[in-house]
């Protein structure tokens, strides 16, 4: 058989634990004997994040800002913990962080819907897309731990050597101080991002930050959206009969559990990270969630919203075989292939990740699914498969 052409590689950023296991084997079973793979291979893991000093991470970035479309497998951001697992010099920031940086896109997450997979939320009918802003906040954060009696101060230094100066906080004790930022380009990137691609869903876009409480850091974001879609966006959203309104992060969490859905909810970052994990798991899974990353300039980073399954890892290097979903990092690979064939004009590239898709999600629908979806399908017969078993069945009907 002939396989499908690639003209542009995909920048391959592969990951840790059991989704680099899923990586590989999605690869060796669905991808390479349909299609000649072409991709630029730069290896995220820990490890080898670690023997670089994460220049590994920075490289990937700057390599998708060249060819246009990246693919990523889920990768660790270490704590304490795993500093000692892996032995590592430092506590590496997150690769996501890293990588949202450099690109300062926006993330998309919506679920990945079957018929036979009923939302836990009764009301919702329609899929929740997140927008996460991508940039800053606790991801590019600088921390110390404060080991006993201290002033904390904010200080700004001024290119003319002058200063501004803030009280954190008066330590009497032990205790910890965080430092975060962001920047009004970034903020305005993520809001056109957001409110163009309402426009292109054509639903309601919603976005909530904490301004009561935050008065100058969350309500700068607050402005910026406001002065944007005042400015630039205000008779398109009219005329194509959209809204776009701000509250209270509180406030929209009560109205998205009361919603039907179809709207796009726009988060800060760290927002949209556990409100992206709250939407998955209430329409099923974990795993059954698309994440990619759209940058100002027109690149895009797909990847699974999920992290690299440690527990089901550890089970795998004892010989078990295990049953984990593999749905998200499946459709990372075909968004990704799909946005290569769309840019290199490829349709035969195009329908084959449609078709990957497609077959996917008619097997969960016929009840051949991973163990994460064995009690939410409504179904009469269902047979739980092993990853390798679910991966294998797709290429089967490809």
């Amino acid at each position: 058989m002939t396989k499908i052409a690639m003209k542009t590689p995909l920048v391959e950023m592969d990951g840790d634990e059991m989704t680099r296991i899923i990586w590989k084997q999605i690869k060796q079973i669905v991808l390479e004997p349909f299609v000649d793979l072409k991709t630029e291979y730069y290896d995220l893991g820990l490890e080898y994040r670690d023997q670089t000093d994460d220049q590994v991470t920075i490289d990937s970035a700057k390599r998708t800002l060249e060819l246009g479309v990246a693919v990523k497998c889920a990768t660790i951001t270490p704590n304490a913990q795993r500093v000692d697992e892996y032995k590592l010099k430092q506590m590496w920031k997150s690769p996501n962080g890293t990588i949202r940086a450099i690109l300062d896109g926006t993330v998309f997450r919506a679920p990945i819907l079957v018929d036979c997979i009923q939302p836990f939320v009764a009301s919702w009918r329609k899929p929740i897309t997140i927008a996460r802003h991508a940039y800053g906040d606790v991801y590019r954060d600088s921390e110390m731990k404060v080991d006993g009696p201290c002033k904390a101060e904010l200080l700004l230094t001024m290119p003319d050597g002058s200063t501004k100066k803030q009280l954190i906080h008066d330590f009497k004790g032990a205790g910890v101080v965080l430092g975060m930022h962001n920047l009004d380009d970034s903020i305005g990137s993520f809001a056109r991002s957001c409110f163009n691609y309402a426009l292109d869903l054509k639903q309601d876009l919603w976005f909530a930050t904490k301004d009561t409480i935050s008065k100058t850091y969350d309500h700068r974001f607050k402005d910026i959206f406001q002065e944007i879609y005042a400015a630039e966006f205000d008779a398109m959203f009219k005329a194509a009969g959209i809204e776009y309104f701000y509250t209270l992060i509180d406030d929209v969490v009560a109205r998205v559990m009361r919603s039907e859905g179809g709207f796009l909810w726009a988060c800060k970052n760290y927002d949209g990270d556990v409100m992206s994990d709250m939407i998955a798991s209430a329409c099923g899974s974990l795993a059954m969630m698309t994440s990619v990353l759209v940058s100002p300039n027109g690149q895009y980073e797909y990847e699974a919203a999920h992290g690299t399954v440690t527990r089901h890892y550890y089970r795998y290097l004892k010989g078990e075989k295990t049953s984990t979903n593999p749905m998200a990092t499946l459709f990372a690979w075909t968004g990704a292939l799909k946005k290569r064939g769309e840019l290199d004009a490829l349709p035969d590239l195009m329908a084959f990740a449609d078709q990957v898709e497609k077959v996917s999600l008619q097997l969960i629908e016929e009840g051949i699914v991973t163990g994460d979806l064995r009690s939410l399908v409504n179904l009469d017969t269902v047979t739980v498969v092993d990853t390798e078993g679910f991966l294998h069945a797709i290429a089967d009907r490809l």
